[in-house]
């Protein structure tokens, strides 16, 4: 028999389908006869629209129709965009403008969706859109992430979206007053674009008064709500649903202005709408990530350990509100605020500023890449100024293996850890023993060698509910569907696996459903490395609900009670029957005796507390000082995961997270000039890492599974990206330490670290 157990290296089966170009994209599989739309974007950041004509693109050759906001409004459509809001520090709520479908009076970014042309072709709706007569009065333009500036929003005063706060304030306040040392950094956290290798897309169509969309998403059930809600819908009206999507990391989580516009139009017209993002525009209108500057202190005591620790970050939302922006870096920021330390105190506040840019929203990681990268930013910066090893003032200040379960400032309770010992294992992964031998190797050949640790810790995030069914098809295999939605990462590889491992059901025999909103009643959706942990978690229900079922009716056909059959993962047994049926082959009797109640099993489970993967990256680095050009020669990491069901396709994951954390460390950064344009919206300008950016990785598992679930795991999909923009800004702090540089901020591009050089030259020997 073909079955996998836990921790078993299997290769992904989906690979084969995606390397033969089978994939099925959501372009791949638009109906026939579908119109095109094309969507008119603001040229100007900041304007008051003083004339909107689509008069002559509603007569041209082949349009079908020109959407605006107006149109949207008069039929009826709930054109507000959702958000989530924060409480600020005086308990009122964050700043709420209406961010529409399409723009209303007024535009506030470049790239904003003003109209949409609908047309035969993408070329007839593009040629249409030239002709569109669209006029703004001018209004200033806020680029600064700082209070104050032109207005962007009457409800936000002071261009201020919230002012958060969470901690001890005047706890952290006293330890910072007795304190034998402070140390303190200003961080900068450059704003990224996700570009996923699939630009965002959707199609909608109507039976009578049901729709349906599908779209490249992370979920569909969320979508299928704000999609009820736009129009006027119950729920049971509105179908959604997820193909092969071609990468996320948290910018696909959410609704998109577009999906409601062709869902408007499919009604409209009767016919399907189909729309498909192109790459300047995606880069002008998906979500972008990070994009904030913090104030970090750490007060230490005379024996070396953390008394308090205090923050004050501006973080860029850009024109308006998206789905989660508010809460990525106040209330996900907070989940791993102190990090893997022990501390008396902690207080951080951060205020939220719009600008007339791009909003900015979840990437990969949300809210705890950022967070992680100010507390290992700081504290390597404290152990210079300390004159301590960056190494063992983070063993000095760990949170001991003895003091778990731990109860954080931040209200989280980590349940288990041992971070000693992860990090000694890091230590002899990456010969931090050799590492002086190479640096005076690097010196001798004239360049100039760094290494940088980072301790991350990770919160999974996401509803810890999910729901799963598992049917037996009359072929004789089994559908296990499932309210998660891959975007890469491997679930029909992971999921299969997983029931395979619990009902000994041949994985080939095994099809995971995803992303279809008419199958399975409620789900999740894909964010916040949540998907194996809440998956699996209720996949066990389900199994368990299974044996218990169908032990009772095989007790019939075997003449023993129910108690007496037993399931060993593969066979169901009974003292005194000679009848050992599988899982399939007890489904099949079944189906032979008319019971089709146990034909299919529905199951909704939620965990019960969320886990805390964990684990170090220790980078290193060399610059050639004559051109500025730096190369990650040596990367390792050791990750505490838990118990894990295909170590492959986790060590993969962390790959591909660390791949983005160098990207935004080397290479990465969006840049908008004075009046708000885009100047980095081709890959022309915004350099994505390559290939030889990357170095081979060195890899170990140190697991130490979780209380949190009954299988012991800890998501692992951002954990990537979580420790490596420390690893890599330490190694370069490091590098650059004894040359004069006392401020480094990514992206370390050759001109910038080339800069720092030439600033810092001689300034040792002068000080």
């Amino acid at each position: 028999m073909d079955k996998f157990g836990k921790s078993q290296p299997v290769k992904r089966r989906e690979d084969v389908r995606f390397l033969t170009g089978e994939g099925r994209y959501v372009d791949d599989i638009t109906p026939d006869g579908a119109l095109r739309a094309f969507v008119f974007r603001s040229p100007v950041a900041h304007g008051r629209i003083t004339e909107l004509d689509v008069r002559d693109a509603e007569a041209a050759e082949g349009v079908h129709l020109v959407v605006t906001g107006q149109s949207m409004l008069d039929a009826g459509v709930n054109t507000r965009m959702k958000a989530a809001l924060v409480d600020n520090r005086d308990g009122s709520k964050g700043a709420d403008p209406k961010r529409p479908m399409l723009a209303e009076g007024r535009v506030r970014f470049v790239g904003e969706p003003v109209a949409v042309v609908i047309a035969e072709t993408l070329e007839q709706a593009r040629d249409a859109a030239e002709l569109i007569v669209f006029d703004v009065e001018d209004l200033p333009v806020h680029m600064e992430v700082a209070p104050g500036g032109p207005t962007i929003h009457d409800e936000a005063p002071d261009n201020i979206a919230f002012d958060f706060g969470l901690g001890d304030e005047a706890g952290t306040e006293a330890a910072f007053a007795k304190a034998a040392r402070v140390v303190s950094l200003d961080i900068s956290d450059n704003r990224v674009i996700v570009n996923a290798m699939e630009p965002r897309g959707a199609y909608a169509e109507w039976d009578g008064e049901r729709l349906h969309v599908a779209f490249n998403g992370q979920g569909v059930w969320g979508m299928k709500g704000d999609l009820a809600v736009a129009f006027g819908l119950d729920a049971a009206q509105v179908r959604v649903t997820n193909p092969d999507v071609g990468g996320g990391f948290g910018m696909k989580a959410f609704a998109y202005p577009e999906y409601f516009v062709v869902a408007h139009a499919a009604r409209v017209l009767g016919r399907p709408v189909r729309w498909m993002s192109e790459r300047t525009e995606a880069m002008l209108s998906d979500n972008g990530g990070r994009d904030l500057t913090t104030l970090a202190e750490l007060a230490f005591d005379e024996n070396n350990r953390i008394l308090g620790y205090r923050l004050h970050s501006r973080c860029n939302l850009g024109a308006y509100n998206s789905a989660f922006a508010q809460a990525i870096q106040t209330n996900l920021f907070s989940k791993i605020l102190t990090g893997v330390y022990d501390m008396g105190a902690a207080y951080m506040r951060c205020e939220g500023i719009y600008t007339n840019t791009t909003q900015v929203d979840a990437y990969r990681g949300a809210g705890r890449p950022e967070a992680i990268y100010v507390i290992e930013r700081v504290i390597d910066r404290a152990a210079r100024e300390l004159g301590v090893d960056p190494w063992e003032l983070r063993r000095i200040n760990f949170i001991r293996a003895d003091q778990f379960p731990y109860d954080t400032i931040a209200g989280e309770t980590y349940d288990v850890g041992d971070f000693h010992r992860v990090l000694a294992h890091a230590e002899r992964l990456s010969d931090r023993a050799g590492f002086a031998a190479r640096k005076a190797a690097s010196e001798a050949a004239g360049k100039i060698r760094g290494q940088g640790l980072c301790y991350y810790i990770e919160s999974i995030l996401g509803q810890p509910h999910e729901d799963v069914a598992v049917e037996f098809t009359d072929t004789g295999g089994a559908v296990i569907y499932v309210g998660t939605q891959s975007n890469g990462q491997g679930h029909e590889t992971v999921f299969a696996q997983f029931l395979s491992d619990q009902t000994g059901i041949p994985t080939q025999a095994i099809e995971v459903v995803q992303g279809d909103s008419d199958r399975i009643a409620r789900g999740g959706g894909t964010g916040g490395s949540r998907s194996v942990t809440v998956q699996a978690n209720v996949t066990l229900k389900a199994v368990a609900e299974m044996v218990e079922q169908i032990s009772a009716f095989l007790a019939g056909e075997m003449g023993v009670a129910p108690e007496d059959v037993s399931f060993d993962d593969e066979r169901f047994r009974a003292d005194g029957s000679n009848l050992t049926p599988t899982m399939l082959e007890a489904a099949q009797m079944a189906r032979e005796a008319g019971r089709t109640d146990l034909l299919r099993f529905d199951a909704h489970a939620q965990l019960p507390a969320r886990s805390f993967p964990n684990g170090a990256h220790v980078a290193e680095l060399e610059i050639d000082p004559e051109t500025g050009k730096v190369t990650i020669d040596g990367y390792w990491i050791v990750d505490d995961f838990g118990n894990l069901i295909n170590p492959m396709l986790a060590e993969g994951q962390v790959h591909g997270g660390v791949v983005q954390g160098i990207g935004q460390a080397l290479t990465e950064r969006v840049v908008y000039d004075e009046d708000g344009q885009l100047l980095t919206a081709t890959f022309m300008d915004y350099a994505m890492p390559r290939a030889d950016d990357v170095p081979m990785i060195g890899f170990a598992f140190e697991p130490v599974p979780s209380t949190a679930n009954p299988m012991g795991m800890k998501g692992c999909g951002e954990a990537g990206t979580v420790g490596a923009l420390a690893a890599i800004a330490n190694a370069m702090q490091d590098a650059l330490w004894d040359r004069g540089a006392r401020q480094v901020d990514m992206p370390f591009t050759p001109q910038r670290v080339w800069a720092l050089l030439q600033e810092n030259q001689g300034k040792i020997a002068a000080e």
